[in-house]
């Protein structure tokens, strides 16, 4: 299988030849890459079909931009996240529509892995998935990427272009607004969620 292939060559090999055209070569690095996308894009989006065309547009936009693809020392998942939001902001230049992370299933976020550990255990997904629209754009991606994709702040300085110093302070900045938010949220539905 292509996720087989993948681990018995370099990653930096598949990209050479992706950018040669080989599309075997760029399929493994889809299959490779593509949940990651679609995860961030999903939240972005707010449904499935959407982060499913959204998804395959960034990976048709790689494509047909590997033969400019320089590696500059960041990884290429990087560059695919920097497509990814580029993509998502053309989606709603076109669509003229606003996300709406309510329109998410219930169980997107406790499907996706690590989320719900690094959230306080007690929150509620619904409290959750509001609170994190109510964030600005970068604290959201921030937060998208560290908790729901798991990236580490090295591959999130490169992909936002920021320093990781930046990032450790966007990160815990929209932390302490997700925790503010959410104890709003928990007031206003008369709960007793402690955050």
């Amino acid at each position: 299988s292509r996720i087989y292939t993948f681990y018995l060559m370099k990653e930096s090999e598949l990209i050479l030849q992706a950018k040669k055209g080989e599309a075997e070569a760029f399929g493994t690095l889809y299959d490779t890459y593509a949940p990651a996308i679609y995860r961030f894009v999903l939240f972005k989006v707010g449904t499935k079909s959407d982060a499913e065309d959204v998804t395959h547009q960034v990976f048709l936009k790689a494509w047909k931009s590997m033969k400019k693809y320089r590696d500059e020392g960041h990884p290429f998942s990087s560059w695919l996240y920097r497509i990814a939001q580029n993509t998502v902001i053309d989606h709603y230049r076109s669509n003229r529509s606003h996300a709406n992370i309510d329109t998410l299933p219930e169980d997107t976020l406790s499907e996706m892995p690590g989320f719900e550990e690094n959230v306080d255990r007690g929150l509620q997904v619904e409290f959750v998935r509001r609170a994190i629209r109510e964030l600005d754009d970068t604290g959201q991606n921030v937060l998208l990427m560290k908790f729901v994709n798991d990236l580490s702040n090295k591959e999130i300085s490169a992909t936002l272009q920021k320093s990781e110093g930046a990032i450790r302070v966007i990160q815990h900045r929209a932390l302490k607004q997700l925790k503010t938010i959410l104890e709003k949220h928990a007031g206003n539905n008369h709960t007793t969620h402690k955050v």
